[in-house]
């Protein structure tokens, strides 16, 4: 797991509000590298804010701030994959931005063991999964850290930048140690 029981969080998720939509606007422009697309920035959907949380059965985004002094620094997000027709086929596959002063310090871990957490809490599915390029080694280390487990590489799967990318795939299920 991500910390020690016995030492506090020091981050925590919670509900994007309308309040973040400047805020979430601005952090569009220090996307990683591994989240640029090259698509367009599109302004937050004030509306949408406005009508309740960023999440339901599908998918869903929170907001990850300090407990310290409720500062945020990054969202995670979510979406439901399919891997047959029945509901009981159903993953969530999640990913996380955090701001360039957040990196490398263990926050991304954390983050992203609350939001397994979450959502093996919130929803019935047997597995959470997520994916990075085969390059972000810090990545990597700490989806391991949070829990889940390298799973193998998908070839080819993400064109970013010009080029086709491999991405690592991780997964966690529901009665996994």
């Amino acid at each position: 797991m991500s910390r020690p029981t016995t030492e506090p969080p020091r981050v925590r998720l919670r509900d994007v509000t309308p309040a973040d939509a400047d805020m979430l606007d601005a952090w569009k422009t220090e996307r990683s590298g591994y989240n640029d697309f090259g698509m367009p920035h599109l302004p937050v959907d004030r509306e949408v804010l406005a009508r309740g949380p960023l999440r339901n059965e599908a998918n869903g985004a929170l907001i990850v701030e300090l407990v310290a002094d409720g500062s945020a620094i990054g969202s995670v997000s979510w979406r439901r994959e399919m891997y047959g027709p029945n509901p009981e086929s159903a993953a969530c596959n999640f990913g996380i931005e955090l701001l360039p002063a957040a990196r490398g310090q263990g926050y991304g871990t954390e983050a992203q063991a609350l939001l397994v957490a979450y959502l093996f809490t919130t929803t019935g599915v047997n597995r959470v999964e997520a994916s990075t390029d085969i390059d972000n080694v810090a990545e990597q280390r700490a989806l391991e850290k949070a829990g889940l487990r390298r799973e193998g590489v998908a070839r080819g799967a993400q064109y970013r930048a010009g080029a086709w990318h491999d991405l690592v795939i991780y997964g966690r299920l529901r009665d996994d140690p």
